[in-house]
């Protein structure tokens, strides 16, 4: 998976297993400073890493785990507020040529183009002030994802030797992620495109450069002309719980036919003959989607549920539409990371293996809750939400 945002790189650090520094950061510099050297310039390796000195703020970030986790309708409130939308329509009429002549080139309508501007970094305003060499550097002292953080630095490498960037433009976020558009280094060199036929791809100043390189790497992710991103709908009220799999496909069809609607209507006939997954992200209580391929070329930009809604609820009303109808369970809000591992000792305890415990709601946890929702005659929508936590406790409880 191309990784790109600084969400997905932040997220990707914080997957890997932990690790001390090996030994003084000059150390790591002077065993990389040769593999560096044979892939890029005596030039580029002295603009890199002559006078390198680490940046512990990178570590202390990396290492910083919030507690408590974000509910998604708040997420979705910041990311489709009335100002990001107001400015998001100003950001799109200004640059509106290049937006049209990128869309009529990818597909990729400018609406989700300037969506995805304004998540990653307020429309250009907000591009990180780190210096992504050294923040990199730092991370790859540091171990977490060394190889990681050394192959991003080689692709810096080649990025300068080819002109497309100069050092002193490698500003960004502390986990690598750079201009506009907020890619890491690697996707940079896989993805960015020189819109403007200028001989640099300009993430960071140009925002022509920036925007066609979104749509490349949407078009490259299988992106879908034509086709919607998501659908807000409604689930009967006897809908199966048990049998649904949010990983799985079905034809829109198919869900028709098992009484799912679109929360505005009716179907429209083109979309009958798509294929789509049905999300509960806030559980049965919140509102349900049916997300498409299109949605999936979105999470290959940053692989969170919640970032693909919020660049489709953007995109939906910087266009004009109105925005999602369904009530939030506000009173159910998504566990604490203490709250999850003390649920994942409960469900193990129970029988449901959700895997080691470790704080972090994956999948294996996901499908050890739905277990116990269904032995306990629960909705098994999945959603580790205070209600569940303290069913699942009190289960514990009473049969230890």
């Amino acid at each position: 998976m191309i990784r790109l945002s600084a969400a997905l790189a932040a997220f990707a650090l914080l997957a890997a297993p932990a690790a001390a520094q090996d030994g003084p950061f000059a150390d790591w510099l002077n065993d990389f400073r040769p593999r560096l050297a044979a892939q890029a310039s005596p030039a580029t390796v002295a603009a890199m890493l002559d006078g390198l000195e680490p940046d512990t703020r990178a570590i202390d970030r990396d290492r910083d785990q919030p507690e408590f986790v974000r509910p998604l309708w708040q997420y979705l409130a910041s990311a489709a507020s009335d100002d990001r939308v107001r400015n998001g329509r100003a950001a799109k009429a200004r640059e509106a040529a290049a937006l049209a002549a990128i869309e009529a080139e990818y597909g990729v309508p400018a609406d989700i183009l300037t969506a995805i501007w304004g998540l990653e970094s307020a429309y250009g305003a907000i591009m990180g002030n780190f210096d992504v060499v050294q923040t990199l550097a730092t991370l790859a002292w540091e171990g977490r994802r060394r190889n990681w953080a050394e192959a991003q630095l080689l692709a810096v490498g080649r990025m300068l030797d080819a002109g497309y960037a100069r050092r002193e433009d490698l500003r960004g976020s502390w986990a690598g992620a750079m201009g506009q558009t907020q890619f890491i280094p690697e996707t940079y060199m896989a993805r960015a495109v020189d819109w403007t036929g200028d001989g640099r791809r300009d993430i960071w100043n140009n925002a022509g450069d920036a925007l066609a390189s979104a749509a490349n790497l949407l078009s490259r992710a299988g992106w879908r002309e034509g086709a919607p991103v998501a659908v807000e709908v409604t689930l009967p009220d006897g809908f199966d719980m048990a049998a649904w799999d949010p990983a799985q496909r079905r034809m829109v069809s198919e869900w028709a036919a098992r009484g799912v609607r679109p929360a505005g209507g009716e179907w429209r006939a083109d979309d009958l003959m798509r294929a789509g997954a049905l999300i509960l992200p806030a559980g049965r209580r919140g509102p349900g989607f049916v997300t498409f391929a299109n949605f999936d070329a979105i999470l290959r930009y940053n692989n969170s549920t919640a970032y693909g809604l919020g660049v489709w609820l953007l995109s939906e009303r910087i266009g004009g539409e109105a925005a999602i109808t369904g009530a939030w369970p506000e009173n159910d809000p998504p566990v604490t990371r203490s709250q999850t591992r003390e649920m994942q000792e409960a469900l193990a305890a129970l029988g449901h293996d959700p895997g080691t415990p470790d704080g972090v709601f994956g999948p294996n946890t996901r499908r050890a809750l739905r277990a116990f929702q269904i032995s306990r005659g629960h909705p098994a929508d999945g959603y580790a939400g205070r209600v569940m936590y303290d069913a699942v406790i009190a289960a514990a409880a009473a049969e230890g």
